[in-house]
């Protein structure tokens, strides 16, 4: 029986750039919740972000943000991870030698960026509504860092995926670099990601992987797609996403409709 569903937003329960919920996911989670099942949003967004995403049901659901660096649990952080501030230090310096990328540091707090694209500014502050600081440098942005992510808008993927082979040979023996989304390039704290978030969580729960069902796109969604029983890649993921998951759907909306139909 499944006591628990996670979730990742962008490209997931949030298809096609879309920045809200529709009115029959808010119903579904909620209705899911009304039977019994805890439901978790899990994200590389940042925690003020994804409450806002949920607003409406906001206190009833579980957070996993920053792609697994913070887990929230009725309002109380249960797990954190954070970046060493040297390492933080050598990979902006390496990113701001391209003139491509717009650099987002994360602190639990707030988001930092810089003013020199209007267009990514607005995307940040406007669209995406996240907590945010603009600075003159974000390297001078003091820790703990819990994640660092970049953006190119203008380019998209061609220029993404020859820059992520960069950045793991450089990088990846101390930190995971994945992107998250067909713009984005996360680099995630040591030691955290979505799957091990989650399972600090379900141990506070006494729930067993077995017991959880999770949806998700890109490759930062991996390590939870394989800790739970039952698993779906959305059939517009990323290359090879499907491989880590049991099925493949187009809507997470008709699977939480269907698992509500069996459970009632």
């Amino acid at each position: 029986m499944i006591k628990l569903v996670a979730s990742d937003l962008d490209g997931t329960l949030l298809q096609g750039g879309a920045q809200k919920l529709t009115p029959r996911a808010i119903e579904l989670i909620h209705q899911l919740i009304e039977t019994g099942v805890r439901f978790v949003s899990a994200s590389g967004r940042q925690y003020d972000n994804q409450r806002r995403v949920f607003e409406q049901i906001k206190d009833e659901i579980s957070y996993i943000a920053e792609n697994g660096s913070i887990c929230v649990h009725q309002g109380k952080v249960i797990a954190r991870a954070t970046i060493d501030d040297g390492l933080c230090a050598r990979i902006i310096e390496e990113i701001k030698r391209e003139k491509h990328f717009e650099i987002v540091v994360s602190r639990e707090d707030s988001c930092f960026i810089e003013n020199n694209d209007p267009a990514f500014v607005d995307h940040i502050v406007n669209i995406m509504k996240n907590t945010t600081q603009i600075v003159d440098d974000v390297a001078a942005v003091e820790g703990p860092i819990l994640k660092i992510a970049i953006c190119n808008m203008k380019d998209g993927p061609h220029i993404i995926d020859k820059y992520l082979k960069h950045l793991q040979d450089m990088f990846g023996s101390e930190i995971k670099v994945v992107t998250s989304g067909n713009i984005w390039i996360d680099f995630i704290a040591p030691g955290a990601n979505k799957g091990t978030a989650l399972q600090t969580l379900l141990d506070q729960l006494h729930i067993s992987p077995e017991e959880c069902m999770a949806f998700g796109d890109q490759y930062n969604d991996v390590e939870m797609l394989q800790l739970v029983g039952t698993s779906y890649a959305m059939s517009n993921a990323a290359p090879g996403i499907s491989y880590y998951s049991t099925y493949v759907t187009d809507s997470v909306e008709d699977v939480l409709e269907d698992l509500i139909g069996e459970i009632n």
